[in-house]
Order: structure tokens, then C-alpha cells, then sequence
């Protein structure tokens, strides 16, 4: 299947159109940032490696019962997804208090929660993706109340689903960002998930095994995706 015309290009991936109307062409490049893209460097293999984790996570996920964007992997850095129309938000969860939220809050980083957080956020780099409520996305009608709900209930699932995936490879899933979008009546997880999205520590030594390593300078970066794959049996 051949790429067509280019729709889109973010920080880490670019979308094209493909020979069906119905499915967009996700690929995968190299870039990765930090920063809402203010740090921008090249990684080798990252876009292959990012590629085969969401196909092996997306296909988990869908064996689960999670609906997602998900229908082909095309080759080694591009995937076949369905055409969504997304909702400008994101679903995060938390099971370890790490990141933004202790700015936010003033609490100490690494704090077990007694139960996963979850918040929504706007999807936009310039205001630097600001935390939203529910009465924000339905005052804008960025989404209705049906798909709200959906987005909750299914970012959970994920959380219970995947928090089991990592825990059974000797990890932890601290904490993670989803996005969903329509394809007619029905609401799928699209986007991806990847280190580049949510993060993730050895359980014993909770060594940084995601982004994080980008953004705090520790190098090993695509070193740690790639360890990460393997533990939960995937052979890159």
C-alpha cells in the first residue's frame, strides 16, 4: 500500500492518506522532543521500534475488548489505522504520583496513589496542553456526554489491562495519555501508545524506562523501549 497525500505531521509521527477511504497511513519517524517540541533530536530505530510496540500493544488491547484504530502493521515504521474523527483531548491516568502533578499539587514524586488519578487535557502544543473538566469539553463541544463517558470507562480498562501487561515483565505503569475519536457511531482508542506517551519503571529498581530518559538527559533511550518490548514479549 502506497502512501498518498500527507495530512499531518506532529512531533513524532506523520498521517497520511491510503488507498481506502475508510483507513489513514500512521508513520512512525525517528523525531523525538520534549517540551512541546522545544527539544528535538533523531534517534535511530525509534520509529520502528515505536511502530512494532503500539501494533503489539493496540492488537493486546483489542484481544481485551478495548476497540482501537488499529488494522494493519504495513512495515517496519508505518501502520494502517482507521479514520477517525478525534476528540481534542486527552485521558490520562496515573497510578504513581511523578511529572506534572507534583508541580501542580506540591506532593513528592514517586507517591504510590491510593487509587489511579485520571484528568483530562486539551490537545494543543502552543497553551501547552492545559488540564480540562468535564464541563469545559461539553461548554466547547468538544465532546458529547456519551463519548466522555466512553473515554473514562475505557481509559480505566486500559489501565487495569496494561498495569497487569508491564506488572507481569517486572514493571510498573506509572502513568500514561490516550486519545479516542468517532468512526460513524462507534468511539475507538487511536493515536498510539508507546515509552513516547506514558511511563514506565522496572519494578525493583524503578529505573526510567520511557521518555523520561529524553527529557532528564540519561541516554539509552531507544536501549529502554527496546527492553521494554522484550519483557512483554515482544521480539524486535
Amino acid at each position: 500500500m502506497q502512501r498518498g497525500e500527507q495530512l499531518y505531521s506532529g512531533k513524532a509521527k506523520s498521517v497520511y492518506e491510503s488507498d481506502q477511504d475508510d483507513a489513514l497511513i500512521l508513520h512512525f519517524r525517528n523525531d523525538t522532543s520534549a517540551f512541546d517540541g522545544e527539544r528535538i533530536e533523531q534517534l535511530d530505530r525509534k520509529g520502528m521500534v515505536n511502530n512494532k510496540f503500539n501494533a503489539y500493544v493496540m492488537e493486546h488491547l483489542e484481544r481485551e475488548g478495548i476497540p482501537t484504530h488499529f488494522l494493519e502493521l504495513l512495515s517496519d515504521d508505518e501502520t494502517l489505522v482507521r479514520r477517525l474523527d478525534m476528540f481534542p483531548i486527552e485521558c490520562v491516568v496515573r497510578n504513581i504520583a511523578t511529572g506534572s502533578i507534583c508541580k501542580r499539587l506540591g506532593v513528592e514524586d514517586g507517591v504510590d496513589l491510593s487509587q489511579p488519578t485520571f484528568e483530562f487535557f486539551l490537545k494543543n502544543d502552543e497553551l501547552h496542553d492545559p488540564m480540562i473538566n468535564e464541563y469545559h469539553i461539553k461548554s466547547f463541544n468538544w465532546a458529547d456526554d456519551e463519548a466522555v463517558e466512553v473515554m473514562k470507562v475505557q481509559t480505566f480498562k486500559v489501565n487495569d489491562i496494561l498495569s497487569k501487561l508491564f506488572a507481569d515483565a517486572g514493571m510498573i505503569l506509572v502513568d500514561f495519555k490516550l486519545e479516542f475519536g468517532r468512526q460513524g457511531a462507534n468511539i475507538f482508542l487511536g493515536d498510539e501508545f508507546t515509552p513516547d506517551g506514558c511511563r514506565i519503571w522496572d519494578a525493583e529498581t524503578r529505573e526510567k524506562l520511557d521518555k523520561d530518559r529524553f527529557r532528564k538527559g540519561l541516554g539509552g533511550v531507544v536501549e529502554a523501549y527496546e527492553q521494554v518490548a522484550q519483557r512483554i514479549g515482544l521480539d524486535i
